[in-house]
């Protein structure tokens, strides 16, 4: 559930088709849809499958590569699943608004970055970084905490917010250096 596509090298994003880690991404999309009308235990498993999903998916693309749908996909999945999870949260009414906004800013940020790059017709991907994988640590624990125990979900949301505020930080730091155009370019 990073928001960012992993580094590859050159020429491994230009298949075409789906690979086994495109189809790993994929399978968080209907656990972001049955989210929602699950029962608490359910929603744990429903959490765990998406992690896994999101850790392994990595691993393969970094290996064996991905499609160039892939790289679309896998951060579509992970903005789905976390939107529908603390939509959730959201409802339950056990965080203020602007908590929420907390805990998926760096999402929100990401999305709107992606937005702006793509509507100049110059969309980049910047590699995942450090910040950005404890984000989505901290937003997977905020999710746990809220499904296990409440009286950590508060701290466990400001953290994530703090960790997010880094995360921007560091994003912000590296992105004229870093980014690569979307759809297999080279670095630039």
């Amino acid at each position: 559930m990073s928001s960012e596509p992993s580094p590859r090298r050159e020429g491994e994003q230009g298949r075409h088709g789906w690979t086994t880690a495109d189809l790993l991404s994929a399978v968080r999309i209907p656990l972001a849809i049955a989210f929602p009308f699950a029962s608490s235990e359910v929603r744990l498993v429903l959490l765990a499958a998406a992690a896994a999903s999101d850790l392994l998916d990595g691993q393969l693309a970094r290996r064996f590569g991905s499609s160039r749908l892939g790289a679309v996909i896998d951060p579509v999945a992970d903005k789905l699943f976390m939107a529908s999870a603390f939509g959730v949260v959201a409802f339950s009414g056990r965080l203020e608004w602007y908590e929420i906004l907390g805990v998926l800013l760096r999402d929100l940020v990401a999305s709107i970055a992606f937005v702006a790059t793509f509507l100049s017709r110059r969309p980049r991907a910047i590699p995942a970084r450090a910040g950005g994988k404890a984000v989505t640590v901290a937003q997977v624990l905020t999710l746990v905490a809220f499904l296990t125990d409440p009286q950590y979900l508060r701290p466990m949301a400001w953290a994530t917010t703090a960790v997010a505020l880094y995360a921007i930080w560091d994003y912000y730091r590296v992105a004229p250096t870093a980014g690569r155009e979307v759809g297999g370019g080279t670095e630039a």
